[in-house]
């Protein structure tokens, strides 16, 4: 499922949650959020960069439980291990 970004409209009249831009994971046939789930004002949703880095550690995780070891190139034919 996406996950989209959101801030408040007008960070005047908004709570510590919605301020400084939250996310949320919808299905994209999901409404846009209108308002803050936690003090009711009004946000809107902003376009960010894919989010394609940001599982880069969890699927570092994911391979070094997988049995898969990470090798850092030192030279021609020279590498060391990761930890």
């Amino acid at each position: 499922m996406p996950v989209y970004d959101y801030e408040a409209s007008d960070p005047a009249k908004s709570c510590q949650h919605c301020a400084f831009g939250f996310e949320v994971t919808q299905s994209i046939h999901d409404t846009r959020l209108t308002a803050c789930p936690k003090c009711g004002a009004p946000v809107r949703r902003v376009i960010t960069a894919p989010a394609i880095g940001r599982s880069k550690s969890m699927l570092d995780d994911r391979a070094k439980s997988a049995g898969f070891t990470k090798l850092k190139r030192l030279g021609k034919g020279e590498y060391e291990k990761v930890y």
